[in-house]
């Protein structure tokens, strides 16, 4: 792999601190998290050399971003870091099921806002599907609180959105949280964050039958 399909994305470098230090306080002392989304790989190779008690699984749906993660895997060489998964969060079946993997923890950072509604309700289902009770599902990246943006930067990124593709925008927390409940992951907490982000921490609950 070429060194030149690295790509870079200038708000990896600037919110990786920040989110390193919410995951490192909310995610259990050692074990397995995939990264949904994971675009450039920059997050990725960051987060696997900081949390060496952890494996850390990127993806991505695309080959070019797949290319990326890959490259910066390669300069970056560390053995917790796996190899880039091809998963479609909006797909009933993510390939890393097959593998038959025990996961403690899903990260999804700026994806919601940048895909059609249907990626949250599949990442809500694939956590329903694939983490053990208990286990984190964190977001990152911005959302309105009761229908209402968190300042006018996010207000025009929003309209930005939009433009580009109407199935785009920055969603409402109160909606995904429903949607995460329903698929038995409750919030735990909202931690606010640089450039008017959010992060989201979700726990999934264990199951008791009637």
């Amino acid at each position: 792999m070429n060194l030149d399909a690295r790509r870079y994305a200038d708000a990896t470098q600037r919110n990786r601190q920040p989110i390193l230090e919410v995951l490192q306080r909310i995610l259990p002392p050692e074990g397995n998290i995939l990264e949904i989304a994971s675009g450039t790989g920059q997050h990725a190779v960051f987060f696997a050399a900081e949390l060496v008690s952890h494996h850390w699984y990127p993806s991505d749906p695309d080959p070019l971003l797949r290319d990326s993660i890959q490259a910066w895997r390669n300069h970056n060489p560390r053995e917790n870091l796996h190899p880039p998964l091809d998963i479609d969060a909006t797909t009933s079946c993510w390939s890393i099921e097959k593998e038959k993997i025990s996961l403690n923890a899903i990260a999804n950072i700026n994806m919601i806002h940048i895909a059609p509604w249907q990626a949250c309700l599949g990442l809500m289902a694939g956590a329903n599907r694939l983490l053990s009770a208990g286990g984190i599902l964190y977001l990152y990246g911005p959302y309105k609180r009761n229908g209402q943006h968190t300042a006018p930067s996010n207000e025009l990124f929003d309209r930005s959105l939009r433009n580009r593709n109407s199935q785009w925008g920055v969603r409402n927390l109160e909606d995904v949280v429903a949607v995460a409940e329903l698929a038995g992951l409750e919030l735990q907490e909202v931690v606010t964050m640089p450039a008017n982000n959010l992060s989201l921490i979700f726990q999934k609950q264990e199951f008791k039958a009637d």
